[in-house]
C-alpha cells in the first residue's frame, strides 16, 4: 500500500528583476514518499524561475507522461495546449525531444551526481532542437536549501542579473544556474 504524500505549504516572495515578475506565491506541494528533498526544492525553484500565467505543478513522479511543471494556454477551437514543459533531474533525451516537438518551449533544470555522464550521453541529441534549454542547478546551494527544508516553506527569492538570492529561514543562498545548452532561460 502506498503511503500518503507529505504536503508542504509554501509561501514565496518572488522578485524576478530580470523578467519583471513580482508575486507573492502561496501553494501546497505534495512530496511523494519516493521523492527526495532535493527534487522537491528544484521543482519549487523551477516553478518560481519560470513563473507565468497558467503555470502549475503536475501529478509529480507518478504522472508518467507529464513533466514536473507546465504552463498551458487555451487555443481557440483547439482546447488547452502545453506551451511550457519543465523537467527536473536527468531524464532521457528522447523524452525532452518528444516534448520539444509538441511544446513551444522545454526547460530542464538538471541536477545530480551523474550529470557529467548524462551530458556526454544526451547533449548532442538535445542540440537538434532550438526550443530546449538545459540549465544546471548548483549542488552545494541545493544541499544548503535541503538542510532547511520543512513542511512550512517560507522563501524570499530575488533574481537579479542572473544571480539567485534565496532566503529560507536563517539560510541565505546566493547562486546562479549554469547554462548548458539551448536558448537562455531569460531572453536578453
Amino acid at each position: 500500500m502506498a503511503t500518503k504524500p507529505t504536503i508542504h505549504r509554501a509561501t514565496i516572495e518572488l522578485s524576478d528583476v530580470d523578467r519583471g515578475v513580482y508575486e507573492k506565491l502561496q501553494m501546497s506541494v505534495a512530496r511523494a514518499d519516493s521523492e527526495t528533498a532535493e527534487r522537491l526544492i528544484v521543482r519549487l525553484l523551477a516553478y518560481c524561475l519560470c513563473y507565468e500565467e497558467g503555470i502549475r505543478f503536475t501529478g509529480g513522479v507518478s504522472s508518467g507522461d507529464e513533466p514536473d511543471v507546465w504552463a498551458t494556454e487555451l487555443q481557440p477551437g483547439m482546447g488547452e495546449r502545453v506551451k511550457l514543459w519543465i523537467e527536473v533531474g536527468l531524464p532521457r533525451a528522447d523524452r525532452l525531444l518528444k516534448a520539444g516537438r509538441h511544446c513551444e518551449r522545454v526547460i530542464l533544470f538538471a541536477y545530480g551526481k551523474s550529470r557529467g555522464k548524462w551530458e556526454s550521453d544526451n547533449l548532442d541529441d538535445l542540440r537538434q532542437r532550438d526550443n530546449i534549454t538545459v540549465v544546471a542547478v548548483d549542488l552545494a546551494a541545493l544541499a544548503r536549501l535541503t538542510d532547511s527544508l520543512d513542511r512550512q516553506i517560507a522563501w524570499s527569492l530575488t533574481v537579479s542579473g542572473g544571480t539567485i538570492y534565496l532566503t529560507a529561514g536563517d539560510q541565505h543562498v546566493e547562486t546562479t544556474l549554469e547554462h548548458v545548452v539551448g536558448p537562455p532561460l531569460v531572453a536578453e
